[in-house]
């Protein structure tokens, strides 16, 4: 099924020339991973302190593209300038988590909007990135099927963050429409990986 990821080839092309600066600078794989992760932590952190602030909430959609850069370029340092590792695979499935988790958890104190969706989302969320590691477990490759991956899922939250910073209710029944239509699509992407897993087969 169709994805944002889909584009992360042309995304890659247009962030190829950076990535060569980088790896000459010195700069290597895992430092932009635990660059990523922090930046999120420390967005998720304001907007939970500020339970959903405006201007906290118009921060959420570039973080999330400067997140999804440095989640590319982080991958390309480490297979096109050989910085594989251990513990970079570590550090990179863990890294998605920890930024998923300190990005959206926080729309759960923002007051009026269902903590308990917001919850379930991520929970479903955590559960499609295992979907995806657990193929290579099986003998496969990762998975990385759509329709509601990690960039996929950095849309939706961007949207939803524009929204509410613009004034749209936290308790309308529009928002929670939203956050269980992201669950259903979640589930659906569990499934979707967990059958290309059995399967075996490319990415």
């Amino acid at each position: 099924m169709a994805s944002v990821y889909d584009l992360k080839p042309k995304f890659q092309n247009l962030l190829r020339p950076l990535c060569g600066a980088l790896a000459g600078a010195g700069v290597t794989a895992n430092q932009v991973t635990v660059a990523a992760a922090l930046l999120s932590i420390a967005l998720g952190a304001a907007i939970w302190a500020t339970k959903g602030a405006a201007w906290t909430l118009f921060l959420l959609p570039p973080l999330l593209l400067v997140r999804m850069a440095l989640n590319a370029i982080d991958g390309m340092l480490a297979r096109e300038f050989g910085q594989k590792s251990r513990l970079g695979a570590i550090l990179n499935e863990l890294g998605d988590v920890v930024s998923d988790t300190a990005l959206y958890l926080p729309f759960a104190a923002i007051p009026g909007i269902s903590a308990i969706l917001v919850g379930l989302v991520i929970a479903i969320a955590v559960m499609t990135e295992v979907a995806g590691v657990v193929a290579i477990q099986i003998g496969g490759a990762r998975r990385y099927d759509g329709p509601f991956g990690k960039s996929d899922r950095a849309v939706w939250f961007g949207f939803l963050a524009v929204a509410l910073a613009v004034g749209v209710p936290p308790g309308s029944d529009v928002v929670t429409a939203y956050l269980a239509f992201m669950a259903v699509a979640g589930i659906f992407t569990i499934i979707n990986r967990s059958r290309a897993a059995l399967k075996g087969g490319a990415p």
